[in-house]
């Protein structure tokens, strides 16, 4: 789950990383009043999208009286704003920060990820803030400094020195990176980066940026942050797909794919793919799918009209085959399915499911291997492309017969 950056900085507040003073807003009205409260000459007028690459795209302004304040506001809000995150097709603009100015003096990069290979936290700071931290990643890696953090002791104060001492920073800001990892910590966050983390002229350590997103499994613990959710920011199919417990991502292709299991998805794709396909989804059922989410799963794939034909690949463990094989009758009977369905299944009550399926009179192709399938659905959907249109016949002419002339 992610948040905006102004809810970002409510919660960094409540661990005492240093933000500027700002205030949301949903209409230009409610920019000016923020402005107005916020008091100085300088603001910051910042558009509110779960995307990185704001700035770049025109989402982010300095105003320098309440009149530019209103004029910004009125420009950013409502607008579709692109970025290198959103893709071509943008997303819509519902919310503001107005923020104070800053005066800035250096910029820094700060961040934090689970790495899963270690087991720990991995701490990534660089002198190079305010930029794609993958460019730096790419050009310049020794410019980002990586810290491994053991869970069991936290980040200790040799560590946090270390941080500060490779950013160019006195000892006495080492406490910022403590903050931050008890932020990270404490709210189940799975990222948490700030970029720009910036030195005032006054020689200040400021979170001007807040970016977090948070583990889905832990937010059970976190009612607080379960309520900082915009729904507007997601995609509705992938909304749709939480009411019934499944894990979706819309993704390019034309190929939907349902499967149990997170590896065996990706799995499912990748074989997709070597065969010349596209996915068109991640779909994961879990391992206690009723054919009542079964055909909720072929409804959500189906509302993606990019579809052009269903791969169901399913390993019988947990999951019945022919609990799936039910499900998936039920599904392509009540969404009238018309394009082409291949059904690998492998596992508990196998025999039964493929039974099911051959006697349901249904046109679903059978595959035994993730191969085949890949294969059968890939050539199934080319197929259905390059069918040629019959052709009307001609009527012929009716010649007049020799020796005889036409009235």
């Amino acid at each position: 789950m992610k948040i905006h950056e102004y809810q970002g900085k409510e919660i960094f507040r409540k661990f005492g990383i240093p933000t500027p003073r700002g205030f949301p807003a949903f209409s230009v009205d409610e920019a000016v009043e923020a402005a107005k409260k916020l008091g100085g000459s300088v603001w910051v007028v910042k558009a509110q999208i779960h995307a990185g690459g704001r700035g770049k795209g025109g989402g982010v302004k300095v105003a320098k009286s309440l009149d530019e304040v209103r004029k910004l506001a009125s420009a950013i809000l409502g607008m579709q704003l692109k970025t290198h995150q959103t893709g071509p097709q943008g997303q819509k603009v519902r919310r503001l920060l107005i923020e104070e100015g800053a005066a800035i003096k250096k910029e820094l990069y700060l961040g934090m990820v689970v790495d899963r290979g270690t087991q720990k936290v991995a701490l990534m700071a660089s002198t190079e803030g305010g930029m794609d931290i993958e460019e730096v990643a790419a050009k310049t890696p020794q410019k980002i400094f990586k810290l491994f953090v053991e869970p069991s002791s936290g980040l200790t104060d040799a560590d946090a020195g270390k941080v500060a001492a490779n950013l160019g920073l006195p000892a006495g800001a080492a406490p910022i990176f403590q903050s931050v990892y008890r932020c990270f910590l404490d709210t189940d966050a799975s990222l948490v980066e700030i970029n720009p983390l910036i030195i005032t002229q006054q020689g200040q350590v400021v979170a001007l940026d807040a970016k977090l997103n948070f583990d889905d499994n832990a937010l059970f613990r976190h009612p607080e942050i379960v309520a900082m959710r915009d729904l507007d920011e997601e995609d509705p199919l992938e909304i749709e797909a939480s009411k019934y417990d499944l894990n979706y991502i819309s993704l390019d292709g034309n190929i939907g794919c349902m499967v149990n299991g997170a590896g065996l998805a990706m799995a499912t794709m990748d074989t997709v793919k070597l065969f010349g396909g596209s996915p068109a989804n991640f779909l994961d059922v879990g391992g206690s799918a009723t054919p009542e989410k079964v055909t909720a799963a072929f409804k959500i794939m189906l509302s993606n009209p990019k579809v052009k034909g269903i791969l169901v690949n399913i390993f019988g463990g947990i999951m019945q085959c022919d609990t799936i094989a039910k499900g998936v009758i039920a599904a392509a009977r009540e969404v009238k399915l018309t394009v082409p369905l291949v059904v690998r299944m492998k596992g508990s009550n196998e025999d039964l499911g493929k039974k099911l399926l051959k006697d349901s009179g249904l046109p679903i192709i059978s595959a035994d291997g993730m191969g085949e399938a890949g294969k059968k659905i890939v050539a199934a959907i080319t197929k259905k492309k390059s069918k040629p249109k019959p052709v009307k016949k001609k009527k012929k002419a009716v010649k007049a017969k020799k020796g005889k002339k036409k009235k």
